[in-house]
């Protein structure tokens, strides 16, 4: 099989051939029909993650159908051959510590995840714990639903902690928040899109999916927000979007890696604001979001690559040269 190849900091991708997989204990072997590139590849390229098992194959955001069943995940539902999909960044956890046992097993210590520690969906064929993989409904492309996978679950885990206030703001403006402006413009509230200073054409696209209002990361929107989400990994903004709350609101940081955020005045966070973050995700988390999607209904822009050319979807992403997702298809 085809798979792109990650080596180390600073060594390039490589598509190699490689022998197919298979499905061990517990596991299923999928036949990958599109994968969806985030910005946690680049985080692991760049070395920001820096225990990815090597050599790697990169991706999180599977779609495929299953092809083979190992034994003990022949016979789970939705785990048949034939059946669509989809494999997240959580691969596997121990099932038996206190997170785990208390429905956060999104911070086992020991968990293990997809595209990191496995190797994951850069590849036309991926193994994966069954257990740990979600089925896939509807009848909308491998490649749209691929970034519902992680750019999807995570802006949905970030939506459920930022609470049910009406006026959301967003925070850099990619393949999540794209996603996530739909989920809260469905429940009716405002959604103000912070996307890079003059990136008009982004301003215009949050503008396209509902936002009540648009502008620069160094603007300050119009009214005090309830929320917000940073999904750009910039430290620097989460003192803006704290000065930017209504007292008793949050700002919840939805990337996996952020760069250091820069000392503030306790004046900003008091009021009973607060900063949180989110952590990975849980099976519970996918189960909900993958029911509630198609009702919305979530439509992702994606734009596709085939595998040669990954690491020009990784660049275009880091420059932020993407209207909302980029997707690999084998």
């Amino acid at each position: 099989m085809r798979a792109v190849v990650f080596e180390g900091v600073g060594r390039p991708l490589r598509v190699v051939e490689r022998p197919r997989p298979e499905a061990g204990p517990g596991e299923v072997l999928v036949r990958v029909g599109a994968c969806g590139v985030c910005r946690t590849d680049l985080h692991i390229r760049d070395g920001d993650l820096d225990e990815p098992n090597l050599p790697l194959v990169l991706g999180h955001q599977i779609v495929g159908r299953v092809e083979a069943a190992g034994p003990g995940a022949d016979g789970l539902p939705g785990m048949e051959r034939g059946a669509r999909v989809g494999v997240p960044w959580l691969g596997g956890t121990c099932g038996a510590c206190a997170y785990c046992g208390s429905g956060r097993e999104n911070l086992c210590d020991t968990a293990r995840f997809t595209g990191y520690h496995r190797d994951g969906g850069f590849a036309e064929w991926a193994v994966a714990d069954a257990r740990y993989c979600i089925p896939i409904p509807g009848d909308s492309s491998d490649a749209e639903v691929a970034p519902l996978l992680c750019a999807g679950l995570i802006g949905y885990r970030a939506l459920r902690m930022a609470g049910p206030g009406r006026r959301l703001g967003l925070y850099g403006f990619g393949a999540s928040a794209h996603i996530v402006l739909q989920l809260a413009a469905s429940e009716g509230r405002d959604v103000f899109a912070m996307t890079r200073p003059g990136d008009a054409e982004g301003q215009a696209f949050a503008k396209e999916l509902g936002a009540a209002w648009v502008g620069g990361s160094d603007e300050t929107p119009p009214e005090p927000l309830d929320a917000a989400i940073v999904f750009a990994p910039v430290g620097a903004l989460v003192p803006v979007a704290l000065r930017a709350l209504a007292k008793g609101g949050a700002v919840v940081c939805a990337g996996i890696h952020m760069s250091d955020i820069p000392s503030f005045p306790y004046a900003d966070l008091w009021g009973e604001r607060s900063i949180r973050s989110v952590a990975n995700l849980t099976r519970q988390d996918g189960r909900e979001f993958f029911a509630l999607a198609p009702r919305v209904p979530v439509r992702t822009r994606v734009e596709t690559f085939p595998l040669e050319r990954a690491a020009e979807a990784l660049e275009r992403l880091d420059a932020g040269r993407l209207r909302g997702a980029a997707v690999l298809v084998p």
